[in-house]
């Protein structure tokens, strides 16, 4: 009796693929940063700690759903050559 197909995975993800979002995210970093520095010269310094811990809260299941969906379209299956 034979078994099935025997596959390797593949990955051919490169940096370059996920560059723009690495930037992405740097951007809403500084700006989050940014904005915080800006609304902490108020009278309301909590403000700004909230401020910063939102944006990087709502950001960042958007950020790991861009990573994952680029690193599983980058998976592939090759079927292995028979011995």
């Amino acid at each position: 009796m034979e078994s099935g197909t025997k596959y390797a995975v593949r990955c051919n993800l490169t940096f370059g693929d996920i560059y723009l979002q690495v930037l992405a995210w740097m951007a809403v970093i500084f700006v989050s940063l940014a904005s915080g520095l800006a609304l902490m010269g108020s009278s309301r310094p909590m403000f700004a700690l909230v401020g910063v811990g939102l944006i990087l809260v709502l950001s960042l299941p958007f950020l790991l759903f861009a990573f994952v969906t680029t690193l599983l379209n980058h998976i592939q299956l090759d079927p292995k050559q028979a011995d």
